[in-house]
């Protein structure tokens, strides 16, 4: 049975037996047989329907942006729907079912055209939010907690996610999930800055830490195994971005405080962004886990970058700053073709290194 990968992996592939070969760990005859199984794809046709599907999306997204922001054909659209809010409601809620029963069908009848399917999920989860937002304008009260709308699009989206499965509508379900935890956190306070003691950033600190643990407990629980992956990579989003805003911002409530603090009262939150990425590297290199480790590195020279801007943009001249930048980054470069020499070709220089 022949193997079939792409010409980058064969390249790749030929060249490790090729050095197998080299160092005598293959004789002749298992060279032919690994060859001989490698089969190479002549064009990566599932990659193409990939991106035509996520540009087919996008340019959907872009369609309905120009139509809304064109005056004529909201005039149009005014004319035919006439009716009230719940009709509308009803409309797009139809709309939903019609294209999550046709996904449902199809991945019965043709499970292999797993494009397809995922793409008539999608515009069924776009048609579920045009209906939740008709029904809160149906029932808006004016009290201003529209946050249950997005606590509904969580629930909503969680469910369809978990039913197909698909993990791009269990991402929009984590997306609604952190925008009501800021916009019911933000209710509940008033729409004041702190909630318990704490902003924005340090909330959605705390959210994406909750968040990041709990893709951890994924792996415990065979339906969300699938999901275990999208919801570390959220979580680790949430939480880093949210370190870096507050590593520049502190749990300062406006614009005026933050102005009269001094750079100090900003270096402990600096130094929890740096701790908490160090940590995710450490666990990256432990678990052998790739997402925490490039967050983890790309997050430390964000925040050793930002703070040098706070600190010494102003004192140090901009050739000095670019030079540092530079060899920083061929240093890294350098090393990282040592490890890259070392686990795939074994080139001498680095075993005498």
């Amino acid at each position: 049975m022949k193997i079939s990968i792409s010409k980058k992996q064969g390249k790749l592939l030929h060249e490790v037996i090729q050095h197998w070969e080299e160092d005598a760990v293959l004789d002749a005859s298992t060279r032919d047989r690994l060859l001989e199984s490698l089969e190479i794809r002549p064009f990566d046709w599932k990659r193409l329907a990939k991106w035509s599907f996520w540009v087919s999306l996008i340019c959907l997204v872009i369609a309905l942006g120009a139509v809304f922001a064109d005056d004529f054909l909201l005039d149009i659209f005014a004319r035919i729907f006439t009716s009230s809010s719940i009709a509308l409601t009803l409309v797009f809620a139809g709309m939903a079912f019609g294209f999550l029963f046709w996904a449902f069908r199809r991945r019965i009848h043709h499970p292999t055209k797993i494009f397809t399917n995922e793409f008539l999920v999608v515009l069924g989860a776009m048609a579920t939010a045009a209906a939740i937002g008709y029904l809160g304008k149906t029932f808006d009260t004016g009290s201003g907690h529209y946050a249950i709308l997005f606590l509904l699009g969580t629930i909503t989206y969680g469910l369809i996610g978990l039913f197909f499965p698909s993990k791009l509508v269990w991402i929009l379900s984590l997306l609604c999930l952190g925008t009501w935890f800021g916009t019911e956190t933000g209710y509940v306070s008033g729409h004041g800055v702190y909630f318990l003691g704490m902003n924005y950033p340090l909330r959605f600190v705390m959210f994406g830490a909750v968040l990041t643990a709990a893709s951890f407990a994924f792996e415990w629980l065979p339906k969300l195994q699938p999901f275990r992956k999208g919801t570390f990579i959220m979580g680790l989003l949430y939480l880093f971005i949210a370190l870096w805003i507050l590593s520049i911002w502190g749990n300062y409530g406006d614009t005026s405080d933050w102005e009269r603090a001094e750079n100090h009262t900003l270096l402990g939150w600096g130094l929890l962004f740096g701790l908490v990425a160090i940590a995710a590297i450490v666990h990256g290199l432990k678990a052998d886990d790739a997402t925490s480790r490039g967050f983890g590195i790309v997050f430390l020279f964000i925040n050793l970058y930002t703070k040098y801007f706070e600190y010494f943009w102003d004192g140090m001249h901009k050739a000095i700053f670019f030079t540092v930048l530079a060899v920083t980054f061929f240093l890294i470069g350098r090393n990282a073709e040592k490890i890259w020499h070392l686990r795939f070709l074994g080139v001498k220089e680095a075993k005498e290194e």
